[in-house]
């Protein structure tokens, strides 16, 4: 009998997986009926098809942060890793990062760049773990505004740097493809501490990162 206990508890959670996939499967089935899809259609329209792609793109590929954990920030669930102590005291930036996320208002994507910057304090940390953190932070329900802040933070928080800046500029489909429609339009956020609220310091990284004018 003792063979079984883990395979039972194996067979629970691949159980209520597939019923949960299942479910899922027969709400996306509505949503498309919903949206004028010929349910009928004997193909990709089946409610186990398309909770299986939903889940993948949604819950793995879009909103899975479990892959970024090894950054090895506290803030963003991980440790110290990655830090290395330098005298270096002056501008850090990783520009034009790419950003994807989910407005957690309609659950519709919102994309762009991601900039970032800090003055190092006696430690620096590894190039691409910066990258690393804004996926940490945006693969998830979101809205701007908190993203810049939590990015922010973290590296405020694990580094203790003179100064943190994040800047992120990025197109929104819930006022792109619906509402106002509005399809240039690029909404802006930024969030600064330490020295970079100072304007000569805050105008050295805008014009670095290739913006002319100071942000906030």
């Amino acid at each position: 009998t003792k063979i079984h206990f883990w395979r039972a508890g194996i067979y629970r959670i691949t159980l209520n997986a597939h019923f949960s996939s299942l479910l899922a499967g027969q709400t996306y089935f509505v949503i498309l009926e919903r949206a004028g899809a010929d349910v009928k259609y004997f193909g990709s329209y089946t409610p186990a098809g398309t909770s299986q792609k939903v889940d993948a793109a949604l819950f793995i590929e879009v909103t899975d942060t479990s892959q970024y954990y090894t950054i090895n920030f506290q803030c963003a669930n991980v440790d110290s890793t990655g830090l290395a102590a330098a005298q270096y005291q002056q501008m850090v930036i990783v520009k034009d990062i790419e950003l994807y996320s989910l407005c957690e208002h309609h659950m519709l994507p919102f994309f762009g760049k991601c900039h970032v910057a800090y003055i190092p304090n006696g430690q620096i940390v590894g190039l691409s773990k910066i990258p690393r953190v804004v996926d940490a932070f945006a693969r998830r329900l979101q809205v701007q505004e908190r993203l810049t802040v939590e990015i922010r933070n973290c590296i405020e928080q694990t580094l203790k740097p003179i100064g943190v800046a994040v800047v992120i500029e990025a197109q929104h489909l819930c006022m792109v493809m619906r509402g106002i429609q509005k399809q240039h339009s690029i909404a802006t956020t930024s969030a600064f501490t330490g020295e970079f609220d100072a304007d000569r310091t805050r105008a050295e990284f805008m014009r670095l990162i290739g913006r002319n004018a100071p942000v906030g």
